[in-house]
């Protein structure tokens, strides 16, 4: 395997902790569950899960010479905010276009939460009205144009990072952080739940845990909850990435139908809009384990792990890791959910 090949900026504290979750197992009485917080994995504007893929990123960004990122996402993007902190962190620029993913009207919706950090962290923010999407923007591509017309250096990094080529590398190097975690802990995951929108995430680790399986024969299930509304788009971006990433590890084969599981059933008929699953799921992690977790993603991915293990889909026997990539900032934006009694 070629992992191990690729140059790797660090910007993360190290692996990023695991713990279980007792009271929620107890509470939904089936399959055991722990968390892998990325939410709590690095310095960098309180980190997430964007910070592992630009890990593998920012080498090529050094190399190449550029002095601004450019990226893209909705009005409250994590990833945005963690490309314009690895911005800040490196002394570079960067230029931001936030378009309007989410149709979620309220009136501090484009001050407050992660567009508020990425202005305090000195990034250019422009606001767009284009709807969601999950592929390849021209509202990017044309700031990435700017930026080259006005004398700079850009470097483009495309929503969520996840069609970048180099995209799916930190969550592949994510599956052999849990297997050596596990060998600490005494612990084995046989099945991770992880929520799924550009991909390259729930991407990264299908090829990730499939190379582990080739070295140690051990097999996992990776269960990607869709949190895009656009289910079928979002399973062949995913399948498109992790394929791309395994031949770039060199992994020897090509994935099985089996490895790439997306499952659609919480994301409601929008994306970024809460569904009545979304706030049980936010409620049960605030109440039972003081694990704050947001109404776009972990909302999102917890309801689809809550029924499944409550329905057994998920068996009984599972030992279960549940992936938090961060997001909860966001929850500014959303305050209406907890009106003040």
């Amino acid at each position: 395997m070629r992992l191990h090949e690729f140059p790797r900026h660090p910007l993360t504290f190290g692996p990023s902790p695991v713990h279980p979750l007792d009271r929620l197992s107890d509470h939904l009485g089936g399959a055991r569950v722990w968390a892998k917080r990325e939410d709590v994995s690095s310095g960098l504007a309180y980190g997430g899960n964007k910070v592992r893929k630009l890990e593998y990123i920012v080498p090529d960004v050094l190399a190449q010479g550029a002095d601004t990122l450019v990226s893209i996402g909705g009005v409250q993007s994590n990833h945005t905010r963690q490309v314009a902190a690895v911005a800040a962190h490196l002394g570079l620029s960067c230029r931001l276009v936030q378009e309007k993913w989410v149709p979620w009207d309220d009136p501090v919706n484009d001050k407050v939460g992660n567009i508020l950090l990425s202005r305090i962290m000195g990034a250019d923010v422009r606001l767009d009205p284009a709807g969601f999407d999950i592929g390849i923007r021209t509202s990017w591509e044309d700031a990435i144009r700017e930026v080259e017309e006005s004398g700079g250096r850009p470097y483009g990094i495309p929503a969520g990072a996840s069609e970048h080529p180099l995209g799916g590398l930190g969550f592949a190097n994510w599956a052999f952080e849990v297997a050596e975690q596990e060998k600490q802990l005494g612990v084995h995951f046989d099945t991770v739940v992880v929520c799924t929108v550009t991909g390259s995430t729930h991407a990264g680790m299908i090829a990730g845990f499939a190379a582990l399986e080739e070295l140690t024969g051990v097999r996992r299930r990776v269960i990607g909850i869709d949190a895009s509304a656009t289910i079928d788009r979002t399973r062949d971006q995913v399948a498109r990435i992790a394929r791309h990433t395994a031949e770039l590890i060199e992994l020897g084969r090509d994935l099985r139908d089996d490895e790439i599981e997306v499952l659609e059933g919480w994301a409601g008929d929008r994306y970024g809009i809460p569904v009545d699953s979304t706030m049980e799921a936010i409620s049960l992690s605030g109440r039972l384990e003081a694990m704050i977790i947001d109404p776009v993603y972990e909302g999102k991915s917890m309801a689809g792990l809550v029924d499944l293990v409550r329905d057994g889909e998920i068996p009984k026997g599972s030992t279960v890791l549940y992936a938090h990539l961060g997001g909860q900032q966001a929850l500014n934006a959303y305050h209406s959910l907890w009106p003040a009694s």
